[in-house]
């Protein structure tokens, strides 16, 4: 650790806020099983495993008696032969049927990555018998019918079982039929709105299934999440045993929180960015001949933290080359080159999103640094995780943004390291998800009364609604597509259709965009970072789905500018707080534009502001929202003029808040404030789900809005700014460019509302208010 604490300046330097060591732990080991297939066997013994770590005997032993079972223990601790073991014996055994397909697998992944990395590894293995295939997208169709009819061990993803696998499952008969197991890798990664979805897709397989008599067992793996086998047993619908008491090895770890310095900027001091001071870190550490990962939020924040790491790293006298930026967007052939330089060592740094999250088998790294909290606990200790690959000492280091949720880790390291990581949020009920996945199940085979035990209560009146649309016809024997064509597949993923963001002069698709952020990301004009270099947007087609840009860096960056406004309609529950508050929660309508930009200089300096012509938005979601009687305020010190700044500045903090409690991260939420709504009459602010029907988040923010506003009262109270910052209640997502905002004025108002919210006796719910008018307010979107 020597190397490392001395590129980091030291232990005493005043940036490090707060270092804990986190203990090696010793391995528990026990013999490979009897029951697993020779070859298996002796493939494992010659890449030198002829035992297991406890935790994954365990989880194979239970997955080979049919138990369902979901293996949660931390990174790199070989959570895949928990599941490898079981199903690649059956596979095996499964060769030496009439057919050669006596037992079948079907192995899920969220990202492709992941599914290249099992597949090579299953191809390394060499099982005699085990004949492996990875279907998805990317697959050419005259390998597609091989695969169907041959394979017995299958790597696809969710979206594959949705689109294509389950509308034609009967080309896929016979695999289906000898179905043994089906693995859910890194199921952590299904929450919010695409895990909700998911969950909705493997009850539709269990229902095809079971036309072909088959009951495989589900083997899920996980990084540490809260309540595991709860969270496996919501994503399948059915009961789930927990692995969690992890036996392997694990290196030291020096985990540190570290707070960037105050600068001198062209406005005044202000800290530093984490983006910087991890381009900074990332340089240093490189430099001293530490492999470093360092992940960033955006995919902009990984561009300029590559680029600068370089351009220091050169300055140095070093090979800039040895530093690289990896992100979502990116073609697959650029991956994975970057992948494999990554193993090989020859990078020695990289900045990337979370796509290196899961667990793509990246070996070797010394160090990870973690520019601003990575949106959920379960991340910061998956990313740390990352660190110590090759047995040795590693380093951990979470550099803090300036925003209320990083200041308040920094003053409560037992955040970190005391806390329990969140729960993961899963809601297969949204009736809106639900609607699309019975028209799907429906043209599969017919829906009956029997499959509520598949689908939950909220089937039948879904399924009322439906008919009563003329999406499916009601007969005695159940519910059936109308039509001989599937349902248009809906899509898994909130931002699955694309734009692709095209070089105007020579036509190259340098990579893509969310079309959900499109307006915000690629607008005309916008600046884009593309693998270090950067582009002008000069056109934006969403009809086309294509951003036309051109190369050329002209010395700014650029933000987007949006106004909101927002309908509350009847709460499914609500009540009154104490003096002058009622929290409520129901469904939302907002409706957002982009409406302009600002050119801001690298200091951060203000240089323009260009109006936009772009299409408005409407999202139907759920919302927690609350109301205050003004006169109450008044008594607690927030005079009327006070009420916008400091409504504005309440939600700007208690959005950066909520991650630290639900597993999302800001930017799954958004909120929008008035000092007056038309249909409350009174100050209203609101919390949303960024999602369509809702992803569960403002749900659970309701059941915990005590802990939630009292934490946040207290980041904004304890920051040392005088009228707010970035830190306390500043939002680097505001569409109104942070104004107004009334630092003092959040501080009471937080304090008011929590006091309510904690008070004996205000925990009353379920209550229903009286139908609010539909006319829209125009509010101060966050």
């Amino acid at each position: 650790m020597a190397a490392l604490t001395s590129a980091l300046d030291g232990p005493r330097d005043p940036r490090l806020r707060h270092h804990q060591r986190v203990p090696a732990r010793v391995a528990r080991s026990v013999a490979l099983p009897a029951w697993v297939d020779p070859g298996l066997a002796m493939a494992l013994r010659g890449e030198g495993v002829d035992r297991l770590w406890t935790h994954q005997a365990q989880a194979a032993e239970a997955a080979w008696s049919g138990t369902h079972v979901v293996i949660a223990t931390g990174t790199a601790s070989g959570k895949s032969l928990g599941y490898l073991l079981p199903a690649l014996t059956a596979a095996a055994q499964g060769a030496h049927a009439p057919g050669g397909r006596g037992a079948t697998v079907l192995y899920l992944a969220p990202t492709k990555a992941l599914g290249a990395d099992q597949a090579a590894r299953i191809g390394a293995l060499a099982v005699p018998g085990v004949r492996h295939a990875t279907y998805d997208g990317d697959t050419p169709s005259d390998e597609r019918r091989w695969i169907r009819e041959h394979a017995n061990v299958v790597l696809t993803n969710p979206d594959l079982v949705h689109h294509s696998l389950l509308p034609r499952h009967e080309a896929w008969a016979p695999f289906l039929r000898a179905l043994r197991f089906v693995v859910i890798d890194e199921c952590h990664a299904y929450r919010g709105i695409f895990g909700s979805t998911v969950a909705l897709v493997l009850r539709r397989l269990r229902r095809v299934l079971a036309r072909y008599r088959a009951a495989p067992t589900f083997v899920l793996a996980s990084a540490t999440v809260a309540e595991p086998a709860e969270h496996a047993s919501t994503l399948i619908g059915m009961a789930v045993a927990p692995v969690t008491d992890d036996g392997s090895p694990r290196a030291g770890l020096d985990f540190v929180l570290w707070e960037p310095p105050v600068v001198e900027t062209g406005g005044g001091q202000r800290r530093r960015s984490a983006a910087a001071e991890s381009a900074g870190l990332l340089a240093s550490l490189t430099g001293a001949g530490v492999q470093t990962l360092t992940f960033v939020r955006s995919r902009a924040g990984v561009e300029s933290v590559a680029a600068a790491a370089g351009r220091a790293i050169a300055v140095a006298g070093g090979d800039a080359g040895t530093i690289a930026a990896y992100r979502g967007g990116y073609l697959p052939e650029e991956r994975r080159e970057l992948e494999a330089r990554l193993r090989s060592g020859s990078l020695r740094g990289l900045a990337a999103t979370n796509a290196l999250e899961l667990g793509i088998d990246i070996h070797g790294l010394d160090a990870v640094v973690m520019a601003g909290w990575p949106g959920r606990l379960a991340s910061v200790w998956q990313q740390a995780g990352r660190a110590g690959r090759r047995g040795g000492d590693a380093l951990a280091v979470l550099v803090a943004n300036d925003d209320p949720l990083d200041a308040y880790v920094l003053d409560h390291p037992e955040v970190v390291f005391d806390a329990p990581v969140e729960r993961t949020i899963v809601n297969p009920d949204n009736q809106r998800l639900l609607a699309g996945q019975l028209c799907a199940a429906a043209f599969e085979r017919p829906i009956t009364e029997a499959d509520e035990a598949i689908f939950g209560p909220s089937m039948e009146p879904v399924l009322r609604d439906l008919v009563a649309a003329g999406s499916l016809r009601r007969r005695p024997t159940g519910w059936f597509w109308p039509l001989d064509t599937p349902p248009e597949p809906a899509s898994l993923r909130a931002g699955d259709k694309v734009v692709a963001i095209v070089e105007e002069r020579s036509g190259r698709v340098i990579g893509t965009v969310d079309r959900s952020s499109a307006l915000l990301q690629v607008h005309p004009g916008a600046v884009h970072l593309h693998q270090g270099t950067t582009y002008v947007v000069t056109d934006l087609d969403l009809d086309d789905a294509v951003a036309k840009v051109v190369r050329g860096d002209p010395g700014w960056s650029t933000i987007a500018q949006s106004r909101a406004a927002f309908e509350l309609a009847e709460p499914r529950s609500a009540a009154e707080r104490g003096d002058g508050l009622r929290w409520a929660l129901g469904e939302v309508i907002v409706r957002s534009q982009v409406v302009s930009f600002q050119r801001r200089l690298p200091t951060g300096e203000v240089i323009g502001q260009h109006p936009l012509s772009l299409p408005a938005q409407e999202l139907r979601t759920e919302g927690v929202w609350w109301t205050m009687d003004p006169q109450a305020l008044a008594r607690a010190g927030i005079a009327p003029e006070a009420l916008p700044g400091a409504a504005h500045a309440a939600e700007h903090a208690a959005i950066g808040m909520l991650p630290l409690f639900a597993a999302c991260d800001r930017w799954d939420i958004g909120g929008v404030s008035t000092a007056e709504h038309p249909q409350t009459g009174l100050p209203t602010i609101l919390i949303y789900d960024g999602f369509p029907g809702g992803a569960g988040y403002a749900a659970y923010a309701h059941t915990i809005g005590d802990e939630w506003l009292t934490a946040t009262r207290e980041a904004v109270g304890r920051c040392d700014c005088a009228t707010g910052c970035p830190r306390c209640v500043m939002s680097p997502k505001c569409g109104n460019g942070n104004n107004p905002l009334d630092k003092h004025g959040a501080v009471r108002l937080l304090e008011f509302c929590a006091a309510r919210l904690r008070a004996p006796g205000s925990r009353a719910t379920g209550s229903r208010a009286t139908t609010m008018p539909a006319d829209g307010q125009v509010g101060i979107a966050g």
